[in-house]
Parts: C-alpha cells; structure tokens; sequence
C-alpha cells in the first residue's frame, strides 16, 4: 500500500481494523487514477464482525423502540450534516456528475432514515388475533451486501430499518464503491448506537460475500446486485436455512400509448435511462411506441440523448459521467457492438469513446431503433446508458412485449387518460409503475417480480423485511 494513498479499513465491533495485509485499489473512474484502497477481507474478517454483531445482539434487541427511532434519526441528522462530503465521495469512486450525486446520492438516504424512523412509530409491532398475541421481532444477524451504483442509499435502505427492528447488522459494501460506508458507520457511532450493532467489512463478493451469506450464525442476508450474484447468495444462505431478500436486476419499459403526449413521454423516458449514467436496475430501458410513431420517437431520443452531455463528472455542465469501472464500461460497449451486429438500428451514439474522452471509463449515451423485443439489447440488463426503441402494434401487444423478459422491476405508462393508464399499469408484472412521470416515493414498497428479486424495500414493506412474527397463545383463564 502506497503511503500516500489514503487507506479504509474494515469497522468491527466500533474499532477499526485492517485485518489481513491484502488491499483493493479503489479507483476513480474519470482519471483512471487510485483513489484510496480498502482491505481485501477474508472469511475471518466476516467471522469477527458476525461474533461483534451476536455480542451486541442482546443488548440493542433489548434497547427500547423509542430509543431505536432517536437513534436512526440522529443518523439522519448525521448523513444530513455531511452530505457535501457524501457527494464528492460518491462522484470519486461512481463517476455520477456532482449535480446528481447532491441532488440524489447523498440526499436519499437522508429522506430514507428519517422515513424508517417515522414507519417505526407507527408499525403494528403487536397485534391481537383472538387469543393470540402477535409479535414482531428482529431476526437476528443481519448481512447486508450492497452495490457500487447507490452506495449509500442501499446500505441505509437496509441498515436503518434492519436498526429499528432490534437487529445488529454486518455490512458489505462494493469494492468498487466503498468509501460512504465508513461515514456510515461513523455517524451511526456518533447516533449513540452501541459498538457491533453496525460492523463494515470490506472485500470481495466471492470471498467475504460468500462467507456472509453462508455464515451458520448468520439469520438474514439481504442482498441488493446483479440475478447472476443473487442466485449464487440465495444458493449459500439455502445451507443453512436462513432468509434472504434479494433486489436484482431490472428491464424496465416504457409503454407510451398512442394518446400521450409522445414528445414529454419520450423525454421523460431519456432521462430516466440516463439517469445515474444509466447504471440503474429500474432504469426504462425499453421504449415501447405505437408503430405510426416509432420514427418521430425515435427522432426525439436521439435529439433528447445528444442534450446528454458527457465528460467529467466535477463539472457543472456534465450530464454523463463515466461508468463505474473498466470491466462495466467494456460490458456496455460490447453490447452497444451486440445491437449493431444483430441489426438494430443506431439513432444515437455508439461503442466508440466520447470525442476527446480517451482516459476514463466513458460511453456515449446510445439510442437504438427498430429494436425487435426478442434481441439480445432488449432482454439483458446493460447497466449503461442505453436505450432500446421498440415498436408496437396493439395495447395488448406491448403489454405482451413489457412483460416479456425473466426481470419484472420497474416500468412506466404515459397516456392521456389516467384510468387508462392505470388499467395498463395493473397488468404489468413489475413490482413499481410510473404513471405520466410520476416522481419516487422513498415510503413506497421497492422491489421486483420474478427473476428481479423477492422481498421488498422501503417504508412499512421494508421493515416488515427485517421481523420475525411470533403467535403467544392464552387459555381463557389467562
């Protein structure tokens, strides 16, 4: 490890710890030039922060509600205060353009925790069925192994409610993107939350992740990443029995109805797949217009993608950021050179670097037209600014078309008449719809059907997660 390098270390049991003397280059993906390193975390890494995480168990499971929600208020107020910090760390190591990293990557998990703590009060922690009592209790160890695109925003989507419920928590973030967790587990220390309820160790999926996700003491995973790793984390934590929820991958669509506003529907559905430099798994990747409309849509995307402008991402009048690493950054060229060799036809952009854009992981924002619903394009998640226009004859066609991938994430529905749109919204197999634009809600439930995942979260959904219910029956007499 260079000396001039700053280094992260892994957060077990409130003390900060190398571990073993193997590293990961954190690197920037706008210069290409190393950012920091964190440790290469092993097996015994994870061992020592599940034994942190049972030694605080008892003890925090025990802490009351009202103590649990000041707590994650106080890691709201936290996050909030650093959140300038939050920004640039995430612009460093994601390569999102500041404006959104500000606006977005370090504001979220503000609105998150503060919205846990509010569900908190208000949740059915007990509930009379007849004789029976019901309670809802924490589960246990919790691992938490987030993604590199929302670093922040995952782990405390999962954190903050995972605290609420009673449950300690062991940490791991991207390798590639692991510098807020730290601030995390900073402002959680400086909550008042007790050492080893929040443990972060650093490393690699197939290594540390494994070894999370099939640690016999472990109770939960929840994971949040590609279906490939999914499978792999619900395959280890089946060993041993124990819960795990999963957000995965995504294929959104676009359906655009042949009475919306085609101009705003189609800018909209730009925006969102460029959003976050595409790197979104409930991005609208798939724009579906009536057939009569499918070269005037594809006119207005390619003229919306060249607003999109690309370069470094510290500068105000950047809209696209390089890509998270090299190894994403090939993925998505390759398969703009996919759609290119299987006959799509290229409206926008391309697989060459962005002029004047040689160092860094750049990719111009791309549109393809005339895009067949069974290509290659238009069935595997990119993760990438990327779009696919495809033409449709029929509502029941592009229902039929939306719902034809193995993902069911997200989707949008733009038409004139909203119960119109709503009847659509309610017969796509998608855990979110978006009717006419319609903005997040950080309280609503998040996750997908099929191979997107299981479980849900955010707001009461996502609490729910993170309990164990338990039935206590009395006899009559007491």
């Amino acid at each position: 490890m260079s000396a001039s390098v700053p280094a992260r270390t892994h957060w077990i049991g409130g003390t900060r710890t190398t571990g073993h003397t193997r590293w990961i280059d954190v690197v920037d993906p706008a210069t290409e030039e190393r950012l920091s390193v964190v440790p290469a975390g092993t097996a015994a890494d994870a061992d020592l922060a599940v034994a942190a995480a049972v030694r605080a168990f008892g003890h925090w499971s025990g802490v009351p509600l009202r103590e649990r929600v000041d707590a994650v208020r106080a890691v709201a107020k936290g996050l909030a205060a650093r959140q300038d910090e939050i920004a640039a760390a995430v612009t460093a190591e994601v390569g999102v353009p500041t404006v959104f990293s500000q606006r977005v990557q370090a504001s979220l998990p503000v609105a998150v925790a503060s919205g846990a703590a509010a569900v908190a009060e208000d949740f059915a922690w007990t509930e009379q069925i007849g004789r029976s009592t019901v309670f809802r209790e924490p589960v246990g160890v919790v691992a938490a192994i987030t993604p590199w695109n929302f670093p922040l925003h995952q782990a405390v989507a999962k954190v903050a409610p995972a605290l609420l419920a009673g449950n300690t928590v062991v940490l791991k973030p991207s390798e590639i993107a692991p510098l807020t967790a730290m601030i995390l587990a900073e402002v959680v220390r400086g909550a008042g939350v007790p050492d080893g309820v929040l443990n972060v160790v650093h490393g690699r999926g197939p290594e540390v992740g494994a070894a999370l996700a099939s640690h016999p003491v472990v109770d939960m995973v929840s994971f949040t990443g590609s279906t490939g790793a999914g499978r792999s984390v619900a395959a280890l934590g089946a060993r041993t029995v124990k819960r795990v929820a999963l957000e995965l991958g995504g294929k959104s669509a676009n359906l655009v109805l042949p009475d919306a506003d085609l101009l705003t529907a189609v800018r909209a559905g730009v925006a969102n797949c460029f959003m976050n430099n595409g790197q979104m798994c409930w991005a609208w990747t798939r724009l579906l217009v009536p057939a009569a409309l499918h070269d005037q849509a594809v006119e207005a995307a390619a003229e919306a993608a060249a607003a999109f402008t690309v370069g470094d991402p510290t500068l105000p009048g950047t809209r696209i950021g390089p890509l998270a690493s090299a190894a994403q950054r090939d993925r998505v060229r390759g398969y703009i050179e996919r759609g290119i060799a299987d006959g799509a036809r290229l409206a926008a952009g391309g697989p060459t670097p962005p002029d004047g854009l040689d160092r860094g992981y750049y990719v111009r924002p791309t549109v393809f037209a005339g895009v067949s619903p069974t290509a290659v394009i238009a069935q595997e998640e990119i993760f990438g600014p990327v779009l696919s226009v495809i033409p449709y004859s029929s509502e029941d066609e592009a229902v039929s078309i939306a719902n034809g991938t193995r993902y069911g994430l997200g989707g949008a529905v733009f038409s004139a008449d909203p119960d119109r749109a709503l009847a659509v919204a309610r017969r796509l197999r998608t855990g979110q719809v978006d009717i006419n634009g319609a903005a997040f809600n950080e309280a609503a439930p998040f996750g997908g059907y099929r191979q997107s995942g299981n479980g849900r979260e955010l707001g009461r959904f996502g609490l729910e997660e993170f309990c164990e219910v338990k039935s206590i029956q009395r006899s009559a007499s007491g």
